[in-house]
């Protein structure tokens, strides 16, 4: 039976992706349930059938109240056994039986697979937006957001189906039911209904913006604090505990105090409704009594009335609590809809094909990329790299070098200009199959907290185990990932590597890697700085395997330590955004210009202050 239901649908299914999520709630919210809509209308259509039973089996207890006042013991069975006994097969039969199918339809059909479609949705959105957009947002925030989100648009469902279609349907049955008693009945109801509904309204208008406010003000504690674990080394180096306490406290007080205003909705409502409820009964109750005091009601009749009665006191408050509940959770999707609707800017052409290359030949036009602002990155760069060259970059910070290897991973769109790659425009082609072609090294290779052999093989999923293997001998990482193990048990190349890889020293981190980079074995090559966090011993190693990876690639190389260049074929030196020498190592020194400044200041092959870090 759960198996029925659970492969109702399937959450995994395939759908068009788009680059412009709808912005609007319920747009938002439709889009993501169109694969429920024929379960949706089944547990809807229940829900009201379960009403309509329950609000039968009030009149009915009316009913029998009224028989047994009227029939006398010894002939009451025999006047109205088959009616008792086919009421009661009812109730132990198609009653559970139907409640079963709405609970399934909710329980195993819905929440489960909903809940699990919007995560998985929401992911694959997110996941495809630029590395731009990743890095002006928090990583905790972001994926606090992707967390939230799916169990909330659950509770949207559930409240919807199980509290609201349930109580729509119940009090207009309540109606009907009283109204047959007695149409009077109805004023002492109408009474509590409009002040109840201008309460529920009340609460409607505040509790999303309220939930919306706290929803937002949780995520920003996510963020920091996960910030603050990422930089746990920062953190501990330069002894701010206590600066990082206080960097949270104002995030987790905003979160307290927006928290504090959505309880004291919820403290108004209930001291109103409390209130309102007693109107109710003693409106209903009392109504109906005096009517059967006056011989205008039976006794079935009044007890019809009371129990209706006291069941709306008590549903009232949990329609409350379900409205309020099912606003609160749309302000936290409307919250998560913040990161997950947010449109995809940096997008493949429609006519976008794979890239193929052949010799490798990088073409800059007239590039220009200030990041949207009117100075910093780069400005009217053309440069020519002949297929399998080696071309060194050397700059001081903020020259415009890591700018300019984004943009050939297209990481950016450029604002000005162009980038070919064997005369191919990257911004028509496919952006996985223009990263498939670059292999890169950079001077923080962060890893995937994974196993060693995960991240080996991140660089060709279709590697095998000698193919692994052969990649780590290579980047002189065999050895010490045959001595690693974690705290699970888990030993060489399957012990984990811890987040960022962590647990590895900055250059066993290196090494791995370049491992990774040997595995892939694409036709361009780009490294930033490969071998900064290793010894001299192991860089010694290390560059006669960067040689033998070079052969037969176009090489660009970023490096402060300008001895690991200079046997390049070229070297270009960049200044503000632009190419201001260009030459191999002899020429350039010989030009005895900026270059040449660098060499001169260099102390154990580094660039000085004045180029300390790569831009």
């Amino acid at each position: 039976m759960f198996r029925f239901f659970e492969s109702l649908v399937d959450p995994y299914t395939s759908y068009q992706e788009t680059d412009q999520p709808p912005q609007r709630l319920s747009p938002f919210l439709r889009e993501y349930a169109r694969p429920f809509h024929k379960v949706f209308w089944l547990t809807a259509a229940s829900s009201i059938v379960i009403a309509g039973i329950e609000i039968w089996l009030l009149f009915y207890m009316g009913r029998l109240v009224d028989i047994l006042g009227e029939s006398e013991p010894s002939t009451f069975w025999s006047s109205h056994g088959v009616e008792i006994v086919l009421v009661a097969v009812f109730i132990m039969t198609a009653r559970p039986l139907i409640q079963a199918v709405q609970v399934g339809l909710l329980n195993n059909a819905v929440l489960p697979n909903f809940g699990t479609l919007v995560r998985w949705r929401a992911h694959r959105q997110v996941l495809r937006q630029s590395v731009g957009w990743f890095e002006d947002d928090f990583a905790g925030r972001i994926a606090n957001r992707i967390m939230q989100t799916p169990p909330a648009a659950g509770e949207v469902v559930f409240q919807l189906f199980d509290a609201i279609a349930f109580a729509i349907a119940y009090l207009i049955g309540a109606s009907i039911l009283l109204a047959n008693a007695d149409p009077r009945l109805i004023v002492p109801m109408l009474f509590w209904l409009v002040p109840y509904l201008v309460l529920l309204r009340w609460v409607i208008r505040r509790i999303g913006p309220a939930s919306k406010a706290a929803s937002d003000a949780r995520s920003a504690v996510t963020g920091r604090v996960v910030d603050s674990y990422t930089n746990i080394h920062a953190v501990k180096m330069f002894a701010h505990h206590t600066k990082e306490l206080d960097y949270a406290k104002v995030a987790i007080e905003k979160a307290r105090t927006t928290f504090q205003q959505e309880m004291r909705l919820y403290t108004i409502m209930d001291v109103a409704l409390i209130t309102l409820n007693g109107v109710l009964i003693l409106g209903v109750v009392g109504w109906a009594v005096w009517l059967w005091s006056g011989g205008l009601a039976s006794v079935g009749v009044v007890a019809a009335a009371t129990a209706l009665t006291l069941r709306l006191n008590g549903m009232s408050g949990w329609i409350m609590w379900a409205v309020s509940n099912f606003y609160q959770n749309l302000g936290i999707v409307a919250e998560g809809m913040e990161t997950i609707a947010q449109p995809i800017n940096l997008v493949d052409d429609q006519r976008a094909k794979g890239l193929k290359v052949s010799a490798g030949a990088i073409s800059i036009r007239d590039l220009s990329h200030h990041y949207g602002k009117q100075s910093g990155g780069l400005d009217r760069i053309t440069l020519e790299v002949a297929p399998g060259e080696k071309v060194g970059l050397v700059g001081s910070s903020g020259a415009g070098k890591s700018t300019l290897i984004k943009l050939l991973l297209r990481f950016y769109d450029a604002e000005k200009g162009k980038l070919l790659i064997d005369g191919q425009d990257i911004a028509t082609v496919t952006q996985d199959s223009l990263r498939r072609m670059i292999g890169m090294v950079q001077q923080d290779s962060a890893l995937l907290h994974r196993s060693v052999r995960e991240n080996i093989h991140y660089g060709n999923p279709d590697a095998t185990e000698d193919d692994i293997i052969r990649a780590a001998r290579q980047a002189e990482a065999h050895d010490f990932i045959l001595d690693l193990e974690d705290s699970e048990g888990n030993k060489g190349y399957d012990a984990r590597v811890g987040e960022r890889g962590v647990k590895l020293s900055g250059g066993q981190r290196q090494r791995i890697a370049l491992a990774r980079v040997i595995l892939k074995d694409a036709p361009i090559l780009i490294l930033d700085e490969a071998t900064s966090a290793l010894d001299s011993e192991v860089e010694a190693a290390i560059q006669s395997t960067l040689k033998g990876m070079m052969e037969g690639k176009t090489v660009i190389a970023i490096a402060h330590r300008l001895s690991t260049i200079a046997e390049m074929d070229r070297i270009v030196v960049m200044e503000q955004g632009r190419v201001i020498e260009d030459g191999t190592h002899d020429s350039l020194l010989a030009a005895d210009g900026q270059y040449a400044r660098f060499w001169r200041r260099q102390s154990g092959g580094f660039l000085g202050h004045e180029s300390a870090a790569a831009s």
